[in-house]
């Protein structure tokens, strides 16, 4: 398991019981170098959706327990904040939450010449995604093809 494997799941185990005691759902942990500093970000999230004040009060309650137990050796940023309108889907939770739901889907390589692909999740299991195509086709793509797939959004 690689350092950020670790800190992202040791951050996990911490914050999970401080997010529930709130009626949050933990949707999300990173820890990714951006710009030459390190975040720590953990996305939180409620029906109606997340405000700041919701933010600041897990962030606050964490602070000291990242203080106290002081697993990651880096200098880093601790952020909290809603995972966003095109959260990306990850765990086996937000499957089954988007069930129906319009995704989008970006592949690593192209297939039939595109990379993104938009459509209707249909089904999913740990190795392959479906979606049905707006002419009714279903495509099914390994998991391992796909680099994002997240609930689509139009404006």
């Amino acid at each position: 398991m690689s350092k950020r494997e670790v800190y992202e799941q040791k951050t996990e185990e911490l914050l999970l019981p401080i997010v529930e005691e709130h009626g949050f759902e933990l949707v999300d942990v990173e820890y990714v170098k951006e710009g030459g500093t390190w975040y720590l970000r953990a996305y939180i999230d409620k029906p109606g959706g997340i405000a700041v004040d919701d933010c600041e009060v897990v962030s606050r309650a964490f602070s000291d327990i990242l203080d106290e137990k002081d697993y990651i050796e880096d200098t880093y940023i601790f952020e909290v904040s809603s995972p966003g309108l095109g959260r990306p889907l990850k765990k086996e939770k937000d499957f089954a939450r988007s069930m129906g739901e319009e995704v989008e889907v970006r592949t690593y390589r192209a297939i039939d010449r595109q990379k993104e692909f938009v459509g209707i999740l249909k089904g999913y299991d740990k190795n392959t995604v479906t979606i049905e195509m707006e002419d009714g086709s279903e495509r099914i793509f390994e998991r391992n093809d796909i680099a994002l797939i997240r609930l689509a959004f139009d404006f």
